[in-house]
């Protein structure tokens, strides 16, 4: 993992390149983050995305994609001995690079190439020749930077917003309306800029930062109290709890431990373990 120190850290998370991963699974479930993926294979493997019910292959994705906004779990395919790297935007990133209104590609994975021209193809090719993760690293910045438009960063006001939201992820709905109302704009205002540069309204993504503080409560504990995590962070009751636990990872809170999955990397679970 890498993370730019100039101003690509203002929105860029983090690249990720690995290589020879080798799962002792062939499919996973994926939780959804709050952030926008570039994806290159670059061990010429296709990858497949599947129904989430039936496990079926709905999709196929070769060389490069785009993965957008989702607001619950998707199913992927994971790959003996693969090698990919991994652009990963902070929330509010990508517009400046990807260049249209965020809201346009939510729920979707597609082809990157539809997006970006050949140019995204040649990156690829670029990553594939480079002998050394540094100088994989190097080339997604120097293609980041040709793309970057100063025109398209989002404004100050709406970063503020989004930290405060970040550092309050246990905060209750009704916190949250409060939060909005010290925005200095009408909530309107917020919501078209949340649609332009997140994709998600201020409510949708504070549901999935607050899913997420969940699983970090819950990694490798050996004992928990489904109460007093609902409790922390800020449901009404655990029915609400329960609902929104199954609308992201597609298992009750029961289920998820029984299956151990408080025990692995976070956001990614493996469906068809033996």
């Amino acid at each position: 993992m890498h993370s730019p120190d100039n101003y690509l850290k203002d929105f860029v998370e983090t690249f990720i390149y690995f290589k020879d991963f080798m799962p002792d699974h062939s499919i996973e479930r994926v939780i959804p983050t709050g952030h926008i993926f570039i994806i290159f294979e670059l061990d010429g493997m296709e990858r497949n995305t599947f129904d989430n019910d039936t496990l079926k292959p709905n999709n196929t994705f070769r060389k490069v994609w785009i993965s957008g906004m989702h607001k619950n779990y998707i199913s992927i395919s994971a790959h003996q001995k693969s090698e990919m790297f991994v652009i990963q935007f902070k929330a509010s990133g990508a517009y400046p690079f990807l260049h249209l209104p965020v809201h346009e590609i939510n729920e979707k994975i597609f082809h990157a190439e539809e997006l970006l021209g050949e140019e995204i193809l040649e990156l690829r090719e670029a990553l594939v020749r480079s002998e050394s993760e540094e100088e994989k690293f190097r080339l997604a910045e120097d293609w980041l930077n040709k793309r970057f438009d100063k025109e398209k960063e989002p404004p100050g006001d709406m970063l503020d917003f989004i930290h405060k939201l970040q550092q309050r992820s246990q905060t209750v709905s009704n916190n949250i309306a409060a939060l909005m109302d010290e925005y200095p704009y009408t909530r309107k205002h917020l919501i078209d800029m949340f649609k332009l540069y997140v994709g998600l309204t201020p409510k949708y993504y504070h549901r999935i930062l607050r899913f997420n503080e969940i699983l970090k409560q819950i990694e490798e504990k050996e004992k928990i109290s489904w109460a007093q995590v609902s409790l922390d962070c800020g449901f009404s009751d655990q029915a609400h709890f329960i609902k929104d636990f199954r609308h992201f990872s597609g298992f009750n809170p029961k289920e998820f431990i029984d299956a151990g999955f408080n025990n692995e990397e976070k956001n990614f679970f493996p469906l068809d373990r033996e």
